[in-house]
């Protein structure tokens, strides 16, 4: 069961996959690094410098008590958390469909293979085999 084990662990299936894995996990910090720290400061420079993260409608206020430890946290519906995620997700996409309209350039046109000869079709054979049965 052991020489079992390390046959599967050792295939290249599973290592291309775990290379996929952390490559996804280390692109997934750049992404979130571009969005956060390059394109959303030019966002909020366009809006007037706001941070879409603070927009909130508030539920209930957090209850502090005298000595200042909050006894009831705040209750509210952070909204511009979800347009930053809005924001994000379009810059990503816009960038990834340049990436990939850049790429697609890059492939070489596949080339078209000639067509088949054309043969008879089925009636001019059904011709043929009839005039050479009534040769016979």
């Amino acid at each position: 069961m052991l020489k079992e084990f390390k046959n599967f662990i050792m295939t290249g299936n599973v290592i291309d996959l775990a290379v996929a894995v952390i490559l996804a996990g280390a692109v997934g910090m750049v992404v979130t690094g571009f969005t956060n720290d390059i394109m959303m400061p030019i966002v909020g420079h366009f809006t007037g410098g706001v941070d879409f993260s603070d927009l909130k409608i508030v539920l209930s206020e957090a209850i502090v008590a005298a000595d200042g430890t909050v006894e009831k946290p705040e209750n509210a519906v952070m909204w511009g958390k979800w347009v930053n995620a809005i924001i994000n997700l379009i810059i990503v996409g816009f960038v990834l469909f340049l990436i990939v309209k850049a790429y697609n350039k890059t492939k070489k046109p596949k080339e078209e293979k000639p067509a088949a000869p054309k043969g008879p079709t089925q009636e001019e054979l059904l011709i043929e085999i009839r005039d050479e049965l009534r040769k016979k």
